[in-house]
């Protein structure tokens, strides 16, 4: 009986999900600070959006992809600067930034199978906070 119960828990316990700890910057971008000199822009996906890799550039340059549960944190010089999809994907936004301003945006991917397309909506400060919140980084983006 001690076997089965032994064998029991392996086999669970094989089963449980380990999540890495955060990366240091996750800390960092989460105390939502400004920059005097330059605009901060939070890309975020949702924790329940579907999971499609979501490549994205800025002005024309990859910085990176988004995933379900994830956010970025884009540094850039205030002015007029472009977020799009890359290859297929023909979303994208046009945003005007100030110099020591945050803007939040929801990063949404959708598609068929391998066919992933996006979406950028600006949204107010307490939804793009919380998106931040709940996710994990994977880009801390200084554009020059």
């Amino acid at each position: 009986m001690n076997r089965f119960l032994l064998l029991a828990i392996l086999l669970i316990s094989g089963c449980a999900q380990y999540q890495l700890p955060p990366p240091p910057e996750d800390a960092a971008a989460k105390r939502f600070e400004t920059l005097p000199d330059r605009a901060v822009i939070y890309l975020a996906r949702h924790t329940l959006e579907p999971s499609y890799v979501a490549p994205v550039m800025l002005d024309d340059q990859m910085i990176g992809s988004t995933y379900r549960g994830t956010y970025m944190r884009i540094e850039v010089p205030a002015g007029t600067h472009v977020l799009r999809g890359m290859a297929g994907d023909s979303g994208s936004i046009k945003m005007t930034v100030a110099a020591g301003q945050i803007y939040y945006l929801q990063h949404r991917a959708y598609g068929y199978r391998s066919f992933a397309s996006s979406s950028f909506s600006p949204v107010n400060r307490e939804l793009g906070r919380s998106l931040v919140m709940t996710g994990q980084i994977t880009a801390l983006v200084n554009h020059l």
